[in-house]
C-alpha cells in the first residue's frame, strides 16, 4: 500500500487517500485489524463501521459490512474541492456517483481490472469513468518487489597446494 501512496503522489498532488472497511467489533481477534492499524499510522484515512452479522435461513453465520454509502458522501463533500477522483472499485452501483461527479466537474479514474475471469468490475462503470486503470498494469510499480532467493552454497574442495 505504500508504493501505492507513492505512485498516486507522483502522479499528482494528492490530498487524502481512504480506506473503507467493515470491521467485526466482536471478535478477540479479527485479521484485518493489522492492516488497518497499520494504513492508518501510514497516511491513509480510515473509515470503518462495525459489520453487521447475522444467521441466514439455512443457519450459517453471514457478516455485511458495506461502505458504499460512506464512499459516496465523503465523494461528494470533497469534490468541490478536487479535481480528480481515483476510485479503486468494479462495482456498477458506483456508476451514478461517478456521472454526478463528473457533472460537477471532476474527473473520475476507477482502478480495477478486466482480466479476471469474471471480470471485476462492470462495463456501465468503466464506461462512465473519464480514465480506466488496469490494476494488473500498476502491478510492477505497486506490488511487492520479488524476493530475492538466497545463493545456494557450493562445496568447496580444498586442493592441496
Amino acid at each position: 500500500f505504500s508504493f501505492l501512496l507513492q505512485e498516486f503522489m507522483r502522479r499528482g498532488k494528492l490530498l487524502r487517500a481512504f480506506y473503507y472497511t467493515a470491521l467485526l467489533e466482536n471478535d478477540e481477534y479479527s485479521p484485518i485489524r493489522p492492516l488497518v492499524d497499520w494504513l492508518h499510522y501510514n497516511g491513509f484515512t480510515m473509515v470503518t463501521k462495525p459489520a453487521k452479522e447475522y444467521t441466514d435461513s439455512m443457519g450459517r453465520r453471514k457478516v455485511k459490512g458495506n461502505m458504499d454509502i460512506e464512499l459516496a458522501v465523503d465523494a461528494m463533500e470533497l469534490a468541490p474541492r478536487v479535481d480528480h477522483i481515483v476510485l479503486f472499485s468494479g462495482d456498477g452501483d458506483f456508476r451514478p456517483l461517478i456521472a454526478s461527479l463528473q457533472r460537477q466537474g471532476v474527473r473520475v479514474s476507477v482502478v480495477s481490472t478486466i482480466r479476471s475471469q469474471p471480470p471485476m468490475i462492470s462495463d456501465e462503470l468503466r464506461r462512465q469513468a473519464d480514465n480506466f486503470i488496469e490494476l494488473e498494469e500498476l502491478k510492477d510499480v505497486i506490488g511487492r518487489p520479488p524476493r530475492e532467493h538466497p545463493v545456494e552454497a557450493r562445496p568447496v574442495t580444498a586442493v592441496p597446494g
